[in-house]
């Protein structure tokens, strides 16, 4: 039987470039990140090296830059609807159907939207915190950006013929800013790191119109080259240790063999799938010291993404040593 998905569009369209749901919210939510990388570069400069509140200091907010930064949200907010509903909803909208994708790509799209959503609030939490603006207030913007900024595509796919609300998505995009939300009230600081890294794998020339046939679609499609990590550092967390607190431990989770989005469907043209699972060594650049604002700002920037190090490759195939892991 054939993957209805994957017959649903024709060669050429749009669709053809994103043949998968997941595979095309990945995409878009890429877009929505590298758009707050890009606005928080200037904003975040002189305090990025941590968002933590300083509770001592009792300044006026500057309203008008808050009311700038409301603006510009609302702008790149509008814009990504318009703009969706332009590139993406060839069809006509329906009636509001639900479908769960929850078994799709082993978990490996859900993984992406926790990822994204976490690191949204956390870049917009940054932006706010230049305002002088509460703690509290802070953390509310920056929680209910994370889930707002991708809560349109769900609910657009919801009214479209072709996909369908992904509940699963929908609670993946709320723990990712959750998770932000969380540690901030708790600890007043960030200590688990939510973090993405890649490679490319010789699976995507099995499929290269659904896994990639360039560097830059391989790198978005190909989710047996994806792994997602929470990064930590147990000085953090027992604050008499010697242990340096930019030193981490990070656990990873990866997935092979998936040239399909179901599993099924990869079995029948001869891939096993199966799930992959990593320990390995990372910097959190946040906690290095440095006088720079230009290098602390560089630092909170590039705190999504782990760094290559050794790890320790754990699946049904046993335990391998990767001695430099992507």
């Amino acid at each position: 039987m054939g993957d209805t998905k994957e017959s649903r569009h024709p060669e050429g369209s749009v669709f053809h470039f994103f043949r998968y749901k997941s595979q095309r919210s990945f995409f878009l939510s890429v877009l929505i990140l590298l758009s707050f990388f890009l606005s928080s570069v200037s904003a975040a400069i002189g305090q990025a090296d941590s968002i933590r509140i300083d509770t001592s200091a009792n300044k006026r907010p500057n309203y008008k830059l808050l009311r700038g930064i409301f603006a510009g949200q609302s702008v790149l907010y509008l814009g990504s609807i318009y703009g969706l509903s332009k590139s993406w909803y060839k069809n006509p909208l329906t009636k509001f159907t639900v479908e769960d994708d929850s078994h799709e790509w082993l978990q490996m799209d859900k993984m992406g939207h926790v990822y994204t959503s976490y690191q949204i609030a956390r870049h917009t939490a940054a932006i706010y915190k230049t305002t002088g603006i509460s703690k509290k207030q802070m953390l509310v913007y920056g929680t209910i950006s994370g889930i707002i900024f991708q809560t349109p595509i769900e609910i657009l796919d919801g009214f479209s013929p072709d996909y369908g609300f992904s509940p699963g998505d929908m609670i993946a995009n709320v723990t990712g800013s959750v998770l932000f939300f969380g540690q901030m009230a708790l600890w007043d600081e960030i200590r688990i790191q939510p973090k993405f890294s890649f490679h490319y794998t010789s699976l995507a020339a099995a499929r290269p119109g659904l896994l990639g046939s360039g560097y830059t679609e391989r790198w978005l499609k190909d989710y047996n080259g994806q792994t997602y990590w929470l990064s930590s550092s147990p000085g953090s967390f027992f604050k008499n240790s010697k242990w340096p607190k930019w030193l981490c431990l990070s656990v990873g989770y990866g997935v092979n063999n998936m040239v399909s989005a179901e599993k099924h469907r990869s079995a029948e043209m001869g891939y096993v799938p199966y799930r992959q699972y990593y320990l390995s060594l990372d910097i959190d650049l946040t906690k290095v010291k440095t006088k720079s604002k230009f290098i602390r700002t560089i630092s909170f920037m590039a705190n999504s993404i782990k760094i290559p190090a050794p790890a320790i490759q754990i699946s049904k195939k046993g335990i391998d040593l990767k001695p430099l892991y992507f």
